[in-house]
């Protein structure tokens, strides 16, 4: 096949028509063409001469299979190309007239590999998609980066100041490094380096204020006692008193050796531990009917009106001693605080499961706003002459050691409310601090013999 060119040769102006022959020129369609337009079109190509395979890329198996397959129509017939099976492979096919007016039809026949281009975009998405788990992989890898370079210090950061807010001073922080986060590490490490030396000297200062408060509370309250002892002794020593008054001197005196007594008992109770108790077999009830009958003893507390009531069950095993101490100091404080005339004082015992509630009332003055928030520390005292401040915080002591509580409920000009909550310790196998197993004294021992 050949592809020919004609153009005619005239003598002057082609209007003149004065014609001198023509100029052929051509050449051959061969392999090399098809090759070339193959390489064009990315695809494989046919020239037919009517109905026979002039030239074509395809290997001579395909080549037979297509000659006797039918004429492909032209692109401009149809709207998509036509399909077409040669060997393993299909194909996308569409044809081109090169000389539609010329009997046999020339036509050019462009053959698309469907399977290459399916094989191409399937190595495409698996392109995309390593492109995209390599995306992943980096952003991770530059998150992780980010983290370790900006966020884990800033974490460690906020971790070392939620550590100092719950009083830890020793948290470790990394402060390597020299940008800014590192920079604000080392700021907060000696900011907390210096609140701890500022807590400490505080400390210090807080001990060396309660020692000096101590001696001068006990200084004074032992000096007025040793000097009520000394002028009664002195008094003794006249040979001219009554045996009356003999008798009223040494009660003085006997008073004062009880309250030097007092307050030394109250010193050595701050150095026992909960071990020291020595528990025996007893009813709370009949221990604040003992304290309520000690405190009546008293002469400005005759007129008192004292109330006790019981609400289920109140025996267990405690140190009986400790604890009419502890409600001695409660019951005392409270006639202290009601009015002369008029003054009721309610001790209201409740069982409730696996413990007992005591709830001491009264209708005094209330206490103090001044004092409120640090009532049971030592020392804390208002409006006493001769108070050492440390009735609340033996009877604090003496209840946590039981494994109990003491809290100021309610006080107001109307009265005050202290409740205090104590386990019933009922089993014969309590701890009693190394002192050997606890014995149920003889009164208890006889109440439940009777019971039983």
């Amino acid at each position: 096949m050949y592809q020919v060119f004609l153009k005619p040769i005239y003598a002057g102006p082609a209007a003149e028509n004065r014609l001198l022959g023509f100029l052929v020129i051509g050449y051959e369609i061969d392999d090399s063409v098809a090759a070339h337009i193959s390489r064009i079109a990315a695809s494989q190509v046919a020239f037919y001469y009517g109905e026979t395979i002039v030239r074509s890329t395809l290997d001579p198996t395909r080549e037979a299979e297509l000659s006797r397959h039918p004429i492909i129509p032209s692109a401009p017939g149809i709207p998509e190309p036509e399909q077409v099976q040669l060997g393993d492979e299909r194909f996308l096919a569409t044809s081109l007239e090169l000389a539609a007016d010329k009997e046999p039809a020339v036509r050019l026949v462009v053959l698309k590999s469907y399977d290459q281009a399916t094989a191409f975009l399937d190595s495409l998405n698996r392109l995309l998609l390593a492109l995209g788990l390599a995306a992943v992989l980096g952003g991770s890898a530059l998150v992780f980066f980010i983290s370790h370079t900006f966020t884990r210090p800033l974490g460690n950061l906020v971790a070392g100041v939620r550590a100092l807010g719950r009083g830890d001073f020793h948290y470790q922080l990394d402060a390597r490094g020299g940008d800014e986060v590192a920079e604000v590490t080392r700021a907060f490490n000696r900011m907390r380096d210096s609140l701890l030396k500022t807590q400490q000297e505080l400390i210090d200062a807080e001990r060396l204020a309660t020692i000096g408060r101590m001696a001068s509370s006990v200084s004074h309250d032992l000096r007025h006692s040793l000097a009520a002892i000394v002028a009664n002794a002195e008094f003794l020593c006249e040979s001219r008193l009554s045996t009356d008054q003999r008798e009223e001197l040494y009660q003085e005196i006997r008073i004062a050796v009880n309250q030097m007594t007092e307050l030394i008992d109250s010193l050595l109770e701050f150095s026992r531990t909960r071990e020291s108790l020595r528990r025996t077999y007893g009813s709370v009830k009949e221990s604040v009917d003992r304290v309520v009958q000690a405190v009546r003893t008293h002469p400005r507390f005759h007129t008192a009106r004292v109330t006790v009531r019981q609400e289920g069950n109140s025996t267990g095993w405690f140190d009986t001693r400790k604890l009419e101490r502890a409600l001695y100091n409660l019951l005392l404080n409270a006639c202290e605080a009601i009015p002369g005339e008029g003054g009721e004082i309610n001790v209201d015992l409740r069982e409730v499961p696996g413990r007992l509630e005591i709830r001491l009332t009264d209708n005094g003055r209330g206490i103090p706003e001044s004092i409120r928030g640090n009532l049971f520390e030592p020392f804390i005292s208002y409006g006493k002459e001769n108070g050492t401040g440390l009735g609340l915080t033996v009877v604090q002591k003496i209840i946590q050691d039981h494994g109990g509580d003491v809290t100021l409920e309610k006080t107001s000009e109307e009265g005050t409310v202290f409740r205090i909550s104590l386990p019933i310790v009922s089993s014969a196998s309590t701890d009693s601090g190394g002192e050997g197993k606890p014995e149920i004294p003889p009164l208890a021992r006889a109440k439940r013999a009777e019971s039983e």
